[in-house]
């Protein structure tokens, strides 16, 4: 456990569901002490936290404490999207695998909000040639037969699931009736947890449950690792 890290306090998720309620620039204005007392803060010092933590689960992780490294922004995009309310209602943060941050290697991932805590592992999406790499792999004897191997161990180990299919058909060229045709349907894979937000996350010991989670969800972040996110 942390010396530096004692919990998200009450204020985080006070904060978090006023926001939801609120979602305006006057309310978050009004606000703007008790986002960097209890959004910011607690979140800098749970990734200096949990960070070393993460890395001695897989030593090629990185992180960065601050925003716009290993926590989101909490503005959004509204570029192109229909809903207009400026602020996201949640806190994400993301630790990523290798020199350059970003999606294109398996991470550990965490969204808190005011009710549900979301932890991740795995990558979203897969670029084009990832996306072949993992499907070759899929289809590879021995290779497809170690992912099953993680899943199973993944998915036995507690109440985690796999991210849901994002493709109603096998890719061309690929077997319909492959056994680990199922797999296929993956544009992206993670497996996730999520859960009512626990009593241990107003602790320092919350630092033990995330790491504990991930590392239980790791076996399938290593399969990626060796067999899809070095594609390009």
């Amino acid at each position: 456990m942390s010396d530096e890290f004692a919990g998200f306090p009450a204020g985080t998720f006070k904060f978090l569901k006023g926001l939801s309620a609120n979602n305006t620039k006057a309310w978050f204005d009004d606000h703007r002490g008790d986002y960097d007392a209890f959004y910011v803060t607690p979140a800098r010092d749970f990734v200096v936290a949990v960070g070393p933590r993460l890395q001695k689960i897989s030593p090629t992780v990185q992180f960065a404490p601050k925003i716009n490294g290993s926590i989101f922004r909490i503005n959004r995009d509204i570029r192109f999207s229909k809903d207009k309310t400026p602020y996201k209602d949640h806190l994400d943060m993301w630790f990523w695998h290798g020199d350059r941050k970003g999606w294109g290697a398996p991470g550990f991932y965490m969204r808190l909000t005011a009710n549900r805590l979301i932890l991740g592992v795995g990558m979203h999406r897969f670029e084009k040639p990832q996306a072949e790499a993992f499907r070759n792999a899929v289809v590879d004897a021995r290779a497809g037969k170690a992912l099953e191997k993680a899943i199973a161990e993944v998915t036995s180990a507690g109440p985690y699931e796999l991210g849901a299919r994002t493709r109603k058909t096998v890719p061309r060229g690929f077997d319909k009736d492959h056994p680990r045709a199922g797999l296929l349907l993956h544009d992206g894979l993670t497996v996730g947890l999520d859960v009512k937000v626990p009593a241990v996350a107003k602790t320092p010991a919350f630092v033990d449950y995330v790491a504990d989670h991930c590392a239980a969800m790791t076996p399938i972040a290593k399969w990626l690792l060796k067999h899809v996110s070095e594609a390009s």
